[in-house]
């Protein structure tokens, strides 16, 4: 059994931080609804090129094993059926602005009031509250990186911040409130109450600041950009090799021993410039003088070979292609098949939690309003009948688009 077997999820969340928030737990094995707007769905539906059988490969990316249900939330009928769904829910995640929810008559606090077990979780960009000039604000992944102090550690030495490579702040906000969620549901399991779940995008990122905020609080001083160099750690950086780069990582004097021996300089642990790693923090530009030469001798594979024998971590630079082909995530079955309508046969990395009793196995992600009538049929005991009704209105999506 799936650790969240039986668990039913009401997702009202589109783009990325909700999404991903509900991907966790159904890799968890969670039952997913996803509620979509019936002619267009999320947003994420129309983010590309790519696409793979007419569909969006950022949006089947995210949304593995849901079940797309499209309603229409701006038609009454279709906030009615949404609070009927909630009434049978475990959890009701939404990332809409705040007031949002309430506007529309889907009130978390009311829907908890009609079912005190239920968990509800809101994400935003700043929170409903707080400072007048933020509360409220909406929140978007590249802003929120500008504002987190993080952009601003991230990127060349010599050249301007550099967003990450993916939508971190989304990402890492969906991470902590699928936590959110799993204490909520571990604390009803004691208590057999319901609560608020709130997770904000900056406040998310702050929390990932840790050992840079840490010395700002202990210097008065924003710690500077250093490319892919540690502030505390040294070495601790990319060196360029024979043909392409590689990441060195020695977090220790003992590590910093071997190496030395590994490149025939073992006068530079005895150094006092280099002996202990406060020291070569502090004479970070004279040990890569000594180092850079001796990498270029050799290609990063083979220094990856030779240093791993050391015991040494180091490791070369991939592209996204060489990362997903690694032999190791070949070999532990990272990545999985599923089978798509449309778009055939799909790759997907697995969820990275291994339990001893395996979550469900991976399911294909939704066509738009694929499991309207299904879910309708099953959960609220819609008739056919009512079902046309409703369809004809255009308060539903009854068919896979």
């Amino acid at each position: 059994m799936a650790p969240l077997s039986g668990v039913l999820v009401l997702d009202l969340s589109r783009v990325l931080s909700g999404p991903y928030a509900t991907q966790q737990l159904i890799d968890l094995g969670a039952r997913v609804l996803k509620i979509e707007e019936p002619d267009r769905g999320d947003d994420t539906r129309g983010f590309g090129p790519p696409f793979t059988g007419g569909e969006s490969t950022y949006f089947m990316s995210i949304n593995r094993g849901k079940e797309s249900v499209a309603v229409d939330l701006k038609h009454p009928e279709g906030v009615a059926l949404i609070r009927r769904l909630a009434a049978k829910a475990d959890v009701v995640i939404e990332n809409f602005r705040p007031g949002t929810a309430e506007r529309l008559g889907l009130s978390l606090a009311e829907l908890r009031r009609e079912r005190p077990a239920l968990i509800t979780c809101s994400i935003s960009g700043y929170g409903a509250d707080g400072h007048p000039d933020f509360a409220g604000r909406p929140g978007y992944d590249a802003v929120i990186q500008a504002a987190s102090g993080l952009m601003a550690l991230t990127g060349a030495v010599d050249g301007p911040p550099a967003r990450f490579g993916v939508a971190i702040a989304d990402l890492v906000t969906g991470l902590f409130a699928a936590q959110g969620v799993l204490a909520a549901l571990y604390l009803r399991e004691r208590t057999g109450r319901g609560q608020h779940v709130e997770v904000t995008m900056q406040e998310a990122m702050a929390a990932l600041l840790t050992y840079q905020a840490g010395i700002y609080f202990a210097t008065g001083k924003s710690p500077p950009r250093m490319g892919d160099a540690h502030p505390s750690i040294c070495p601790y950086e990319s060196l360029a090799t024979k043909d392409g780069l590689l990441m060195l990582a020695v977090g220790n004097d003992a590590q910093f021993v071997r190496l030395t021996k590994l490149l025939g300089l073992p006068a530079l642990a005895t150094d006092p410039r280099f002996s202990t790693n406060r020291a070569r923090v502090t004479h970070r530009p004279a040990l890569l003088a000594e180092l850079k030469p001796k990498f270029l001798e050799r290609s990063s594979e083979e220094w990856d070979r030779l240093l791993s024998q050391e015991g040494v971590p180091a490791g070369p630079v991939l592209d996204v292609a060489q990362a997903v082909d690694h032999p190791q995530l070949a070999a532990r079955g990272t990545l999985t098949e599923v089978e798509h309508p449309t778009a055939g046969t799909l790759r997907a990395v697995r969820s990275p939690v291994r339990l001893q009793d395996e979550a469900a196995a991976a399911l294909p992600p939704p066509l738009l309003g694929q499991h309207t009538t299904s879910v309708l049929a099953e959960i609220l005991g819609l008739s056919a009948e009512e079902l046309a009704l409703l369809g004809t209105a255009g308060t539903v999506g009854r068919r896979s688009k």
